[in-house]
């Protein structure tokens, strides 16, 4: 047995991003269990979509082999783990604005703004929140993969409100590991179309890949994934509603495609059936050229609370509702009081 392979119940350090590899040899006791797992439980405060994803790149070998997550384990195999380079020296930094609610040596706490990609994906290198950041900060953990440095999780384009990013692995890794464990608790702030007629409410639906839209999600009860969000009403208006959000799945697109399900979509998000709402349709006026009041899904990250990568406290950030909510909920409490 080579020296250097480990084999026992204590794991080694997980490695230093870019450090020498870390070698670990099964045991006995190891049959036919999934790569993943396996080294997620020799690695336990490391999230196992973060070992998916160095799996997948690459960085994980089996007998000298790269191999798939999912692949299964024998006795006397040796697992051989090398963590990346953090990517940001290929992110062409960018002097786009940032609003920053916290910071420390640690984590940065960002109201992200609407319209901005948090990170370059689908030829669209320029312009991301990955950009701001690597022109911001010289330290920033590897992230969620490639051109991903110091993003633990993400926001759609045009959802605004409080983001995460961390500054070094070992908060990536704790706070990811909330992540995946359900320990991380957020709330989300809608304004939809009509009034669901429960106060409060949970959303369980399943959802997957749409079947015939690839870039969209749906609720698919046979093939989904489990998805589950909590709702309640916070005011009710004649044609519309404000709505607090509470997910306990993370799953794509999930907000947006749970309220379209309960035939309340959310305004101004015709990707789901949200319609664009103008100021003379919330007066009951005549129709006349406008914009709209909002020309973006009205959906805001209002608040996170999790436990802090080093000083194990928990800790709870807030982002304001921003400005195009604001102007849309004054008009609703205006125009259409019940």
């Amino acid at each position: 047995m080579p020296p250097e392979c480990d084999s026992q119940n204590n794991a080694p350090d997980l490695p230093e991003a870019g450090g020498e590899p870390v070698c670990l040899r099964v045991g006995s006791s190891i049959q036919e269990r999934r790569l993943d797992k396996y080294l997620h439980g020799r690695f336990s405060n490391v999230s196992r979509r973060f070992l998916q994803d160095i799996i997948k790149a690459g960085s994980v070998t089996v007998n000298g082999k790269a191999v798939k997550p999912s692949f299964k384990l024998s006795p006397d195999d040796v697992v051989e783990l090398t963590i990346p380079e953090p990517p940001s020296k290929d992110i062409l930094p960018e002097d786009i604005p940032l609003n920053i609610i916290y910071e420390d040596d640690d984590l940065i706490v960002l109201n992200k703004q609407p319209g901005i990609l948090v990170h370059p994906a689908r030829g669209n290198t320029h312009g991301t929140l990955v950009n701001a950041l690597a022109f911001y900060s010289d330290r920033l953990s590897s992230g969620l993969g490639e051109f991903r440095p110091g993003i633990v999780h993400r926001l759609d384009r045009n959802t605004t409100g409080v983001m995460v990013v961390t500054k070094h692995d070992a908060a990536q890794w704790k706070i990811a590991h909330q992540f995946e464990r359900r320990q991380v608790n957020k709330t989300y702030i809608a304004i939809v179309h009509g009034t669901p007629d429960l106060t409060r409410d949970r959303i369980n639906a399943p959802l997957g890949v749409h079947p015939k839209v690839r870039q969209l999600y749906a609720v698919r009860p046979e093939t989904g994934k489990e998805c589950i969000t909590f709702y309640e009403v916070l005011e009710s208006f004649r044609g519309f509603s404000l709505l607090k959000m509470t997910p306990k799945t993370g799953r794509t697109h999930q907000i947006r495609v749970h309220l379209s399900h309960i035939k309340h979509p959310i305004v101004a998000d015709d990707m789901y059936g949200g319609k664009f709402v103008y100021p003379w349709q919330l007066a009951d006026a005549q129709p006349e050229a406008q914009e709209p009041v909002i020309d973006r899904v009205a959906l805001h990250a209002a608040t996170i609370e999790f436990k802090h990568p080093t000083t194990e406290k928990t800790v709870k950030f807030e982002a304001p509702l921003p400005q195009d909510m604001q102007k849309l909920l004054d008009m609703l409490r205006k125009y259409r009081k019940p």
